[in-house]
């Protein structure tokens, strides 16, 4: 464990992982400024390791989520997107062990404990999926292919 700015965080091979306590302030907190630090420092990071082609996978299945987990409306929905967002962490899991390189596990020891920090709350969620996008939009921009 090392301290940078608001906490520690651990490391993952070369990737440093946001700390409880950052990724409690962007999911749980609405923070936007860790939510771009930790967003650009990540998608940095992976895009050594990470193929474009990996990352839009879990995002589309998390903006697939989305389209289900709504504020009002459907229950029925909004249940399975919530039942679908805790069925994401064995897949991700899977795809980690599965997938060569160590990429989609780095962005999987990240995901999992963001997952668990979206407790069903709906706004909760929307920043996860803001995160997600943040990750995959620095990954982009840091040269990711």
């Amino acid at each position: 464990m090392r301290e940078t700015g608001r906490g520690a965080h651990a490391t993952q091979g070369d990737l440093a992982t946001p700390s409880k306590e950052d990724l409690r302030s962007i999911i749980q907190s609405d923070d936007a400024e860790t939510l771009v630090k930790w967003a650009d420092r990540l998608g940095r990071d992976l895009a050594r390791s990470l193929s474009t082609s990996q990352i839009r996978g879990i995002f589309g299945t998390v903006r697939k989520i989305e389209m289900n987990w709504r504020e009002e409306g459907d229950q029925a929905r909004q249940m399975r997107a919530r039942r679908d967002l805790l069925l994401l962490k064995p897949k991700l899991a899977y795809q980690a062990k599965k997938e060569r390189g160590r990429g989609v596990k780095e962005f999987a020891n990240v995901l999992l404990p963001a997952i668990d920090m979206v407790e069903n709350d709906t706004e909760n969620f929307h920043r996860f999926v803001d995160f997600v996008e943040a990750i995959l939009a620095y990954h982009k921009a840091h040269g990711g292919t």
